[in-house]
């Protein structure tokens, strides 16, 4: 999942976080959010929260 969530950054930029579940064809908000975990751990990705709104980019 992580493989997929940093691949439709890489195609499509800075996501909010709806679309980038849409974009990396992931079914549940578990599996977005334990990918994103993975990146932010490996200091791949930053996200920022504006307003309960999650934009996630790569570093």
């Amino acid at each position: 999942m992580a493989g997929a969530v940093w691949t439709a950054l890489n195609e499509n930029g800075t996501l909010v976080a709806k679309d980038l579940k849409k974009a990396a064809k992931i079914k549940c908000d578990k599996d977005l959010f334990l990918a994103l975990g993975w990146l932010l751990r490996e200091d791949k990705v930053d996200v920022k929260e504006e307003e309960k709104v999650l934009t996630i980019t790569l570093k």
